[in-house]
């Protein structure tokens, strides 16, 4: 029974961080109880984590090839964890447990997923008379046991599970995608991919930790549904990205733009970070005097863009009917989402890049963005905005949320030099009748010369996408009057083509004037 992840990522520690794991070269019944117990408690919400038993450790990492265990041992060890489960930690718990095989070497890996019932309590011995118990936790890359401060704020957990990590009694197990499983199992890399066929919508759910309750009784959990069902919205009405953007005057004027993306989680973060490098991100040239090189900078670093959407996704509350807003104006881009963050993080730690949360919103849905690469793990996306921002000369990123921690806002202003040229070239198109011509459509400009089809500005442009082209160059410089039609009675003609308008030619004109 494969796990759903590439196991040779998890031993690089590249799809799971390294405080998620811990390598044992040999069983350890003892140890692995305590580690057990300790990723079910979830004392920081992290999702769990995975023992690698039969790989050994130096320095925190890995030892491979690894020792391997004897394959003969496999099913009485899977035995004695399932005993474990039973017999010495209350509530009963019971993670997965699968054995592959790694440079010819067996090795097994266990799963513990957060439990849906902590806190949990192990035997601090094994002995046939042993009756003790206590609370374990991870601390960094370690299981300890909980004393004092920590055994009581443990306590206050009691029952208490993350969001995305509930069970969803609206919804039924059919409501998950198939589809939408193995296209994820087939992007990661995992060898449950091959078997997801085979197995049934429940089956495959349960190993993929995305179905929870009893077997009477199987529902979604949350975090499936938002992955897997391709209308999350249904059960989550706010599950949207808003992007919204405003001319020049701002949020005070009467004019704006907005697109909804909505769908499942992956596809709904793509779509909207697509849209937006596609229709409003640009490079901008610098020249120095008494230098030969010129230097390029981007109106706003897509890194920084990136992070600060999906840490927005990765965080916002999705108990809370608020979308997650990118708001973009000619000076800047704006992310907004709700609520804020956790009540451990203070603002001035946040700028600094060195806000450490105590405990995190979704515990599943970091998971699956890890895997998924859209980031590299806990508490990494706003050091990696601050690094984006510096690197390309921009001003600093801002970040704010109130005292009650209501909201959580990134601000990322446009490179001063990529400002200059936009308020240079709006003055200038004034002049055409025309306050905006993004990027995409000076570049459909420069190279429209004479009547042209769809497909040889395609070809021009060296674009493949149709639908990506129709949406991003040619229908915004038809709708601007920058091209027209050579046959607009028949718009669908299979010998339509396009050429300049007069207020098309005069853009062309002022543009070559400013690059001149």
């Amino acid at each position: 029974m494969p796990l759903p992840i590439n196991i040779h990522e998890l031993l690089r520690g590249k799809s799971v961080e390294w405080e998620r794991l811990e390598f044992k070269e040999g069983w350890n019944p003892l140890g692995t109880l305590h580690t057990i117990c300790a990723f079910a408690n979830d004392f920081h919400n992290l999702g769990g984590g995975y023992i690698v038993v039969g790989v050994g450790e130096k320095s925190g990492q890995p030892v491979l090839p690894p020792k391997g265990l004897d394959p003969g041992s496999i099913d009485a060890i899977q035995k004695e964890i399932l005993n474990l489960g039973h017999s010495a930690i209350q509530p009963d718990y019971h993670a997965i447990v699968v054995p592959y095989e790694i440079d010819g070497r067996t090795i097994l890996v266990i799963w513990a997923p957060g439990g849906q019932t902590r806190p949990y309590k192990a035997k601090l011995k094994l002995g046939k008379n042993d009756k003790e118990y206590g609370y374990f936790i991870r601390k960094g890359s370690s299981t300890v046991r909980a004393k004092g401060v920590d055994e009581t704020e443990l306590l206050s957990l009691a029952a208490t599970v993350p969001f995305d990590d509930r069970i969803n009694q609206r919804a039924k197990v059919d409501d998950l995608s198939r589809d939408l499983m193995q296209e994820y199992l087939r992007h990661v890399g995992s060898d449950l991919a091959k078997q997801s066929a085979s197995l049934s919508l429940l089956e495959l759910g349960r190993q993929m930790g995305v179905i929870g309750g009893p077997d009477e009784a199987p529902f979604p959990l949350n975090v499936g549904l938002m992955m897997f069902n391709p209308e999350p919205y249904r059960f989550f009405p706010a599950m949207q990205i808003d992007v919204v953007w405003f001319p020049k005057e701002g949020p005070g004027g009467n004019k704006f733009s907005e697109k909804i993306f909505k769908g499942p989680l992956p596809r709904m973060t793509r779509d909207a970070l697509d849209y937006i490098k596609r229709n409003f991100l640009s490079e901008t040239v610098i020249k120095h005097p008494g230098r030969a090189e010129s230097s390029r900078v981007e109106n706003i670093p897509y890194i920084a863009i990136e992070e600060a959407v999906v840490n927005a996704v990765y965080h916002r509350g999705y108990d809370v009917r608020e979308p997650v807003e990118i708001r973009i104006m000619h000076d800047e881009l704006v992310v907004l989402s709700y609520p804020g963050p956790d009540r451990s993080v203070r603002l001035e730690q946040l700028r600094a890049g060195k806000a450490m949360p105590r405990r995190y919103r979704n515990r599943r849905i970091g998971e699956f963005l890890k895997e998924l690469e859209f980031t590299e793990g806990r508490s990494t996306g706003i050091p990696k905005i601050i690094d984006a921002m510096q690197a390309n000369g921009s001003p600093p990123a801002e970040f704010d949320f109130d005292e009650d921690h209501s909201y959580f806002m990134v601000r990322l202003p446009v490179h001063p030099a990529a400002l200059e040229v936009a308020d240079l070239e709006v003055g200038e198109l004034a002049d055409v009748g025309t306050s905006q011509v993004t990027g995409q459509v000076q570049r459909l400009l420069a190279v429209c010369n004479g009547a042209l089809s769809r497909a040889e500005l395609q070809e021009k442009l060296g674009l493949r996408h149709r639908d990506n082209f129709i949406e991003a160059y040619l229908q915004p410089a038809l709708n601007a009057g920058l091209l027209e039609m050579t046959i607009p009675d028949k718009p669908r003609s299979s010998k339509q083509k396009y050429r300049l308008t007069e207020k098309g030619r005069a853009v062309v004109v002022s543009l070559e004037r400013r690059e001149a």
